[in-house]
């Protein structure tokens, strides 16, 4: 490998999406010993990814759906890469979108690992996926397969966020409390128009969610909920609460920068989520987890963290709408779930 660039790695996807592609970096990086770089896009991408344990460079595209010919954006992506030359790769990006940007920046087939060639096998997990395609050698470099080992998502916190946090919960009145997470949102309530629509198939009725709140409480009265999301997701955090009604709980939606959401999804004692991206990082820094999935299969899909913390899936039958889950079943998930204890 003298030489020759560093492995790099195409994935374009949602804040869960990247999170599940940590282990694959990872592995590449220790096969290789040389960081790998990315080619992502979206406003969470580097936040995330920056600085994390075999992560390279990252190259950021904003659209790969843009014709070529009026994305400045994506001219500068194929500079950068013709630049940095052609090397292992491995392109996992979804419907095989961007794949037209590698080859204009001069990396040959015969280097790349397409993902689309190495089809998902039946009740196989994205992670077992990506270990089976990070596995397959390119035929430039020809050889067997390289084994590698299916290890949960971890992702760790800087120190800067840490401190970060903390004055944070200060400012709210919150330091030194116990923590609980709810996060009731997902990309589709971010959506504008009525979030009860059929088209929002994780949509959980804001009485549910806020029983699911009171029960929190009386488990664990000493403790703060906060209920998160994305600014767009701030007016369902007040939905739930006025049907709650519980002076404990805050909602936290208009203020989360990714370093802080996972400096708080390390400190919290446990969450209830929807499947949806802060669910997979808050396995991935050995959170608790009570996972709430629509039509999703959990078999292929779960949060699945290197540390090992329990991950409680509960899928709403039948699969499709996740109104069809009961309160009764996510209350008692909840009670069942072993928290974390309060970081010395």
């Amino acid at each position: 490998m003298t030489g020759q660039p560093r492995p790099l790695v195409m994935r374009c996807g949602a804040l869960g999406d990247m999170v599940l592609l940590t282990p694959l970096i990872r592995a590449l990086a220790a096969r290789f010993g040389s960081p790998v770089d990315v080619v992502s896009s979206g406003a969470w991408t580097r936040p995330l990814l920056a600085g994390q344990p075999g992560v390279g460079e990252l190259y950021l595209v904003r659209s790969r759906r843009r014709p070529y010919l009026v994305s400045p954006d994506q001219w500068q992506l194929v500079r950068e890469l013709r630049a940095r030359g052609p090397g292992p790769t491995w392109f996992l990006d979804p419907a095989r979108l961007g794949r037209r940007l590698l080859t204009r920046a001069g990396i040959a087939d015969d280097w790349i690992v397409d993902a689309e060639s190495l089809p998902r096998r039946t009740g196989e997990h994205y992670l077992e996926w990506f270990a089976r395609v990070g596995a397959t050698p390119p035929a430039a470099l020809g050889g067997p397969p390289a084994p590698v080992a299916v290890e949960g998502c971890r992702l760790e916190v800087a120190t800067a966020a840490r401190a970060d946090l903390e004055a944070w919960l200060a400012a709210r009145g919150l330091d030194g409390r116990p923590l609980l997470l709810v996060q009731a949102g997902n990309k589709r309530t971010m959506r504008r128009g009525d979030r009860r629509r059929a088209s929002n198939t994780k949509y959980w009725p804001e009485e549910r969610w806020a029983a699911v709140l009171r029960a929190m409480a009386a488990r664990c009265p000493t403790h703060a909920i906060l209920l998160l999301g994305v600014p767009s997701e701030h007016a369902l955090n007040e939905d739930i609460l006025r049907h709650a009604a519980l002076p404990a709980a805050v909602n936290a939606a208009d203020d989360l920068p990714i370093p802080r959401l996972l400096a708080l999804l390390e400190r919290a004692a446990a969450m209830v989520s929807v499947d949806t991206g802060p669910a997979h990082a808050a396995a991935a820094v050995g959170l608790p987890l009570v996972v709430l999935f629509a039509a999703a299969d959990p078999a292929l899909y779960r949060p699945w963290g290197a540390a090992g913390a329990p991950v409680l899936s509960l899928r709403a039958e039948p699969p499709g709408l996740l109104e069809a889950l009961p309160a009764e079943r996510v209350i008692e998930a909840f009670h069942a779930l072993r928290l974390r204890a309060p970081a010395a």
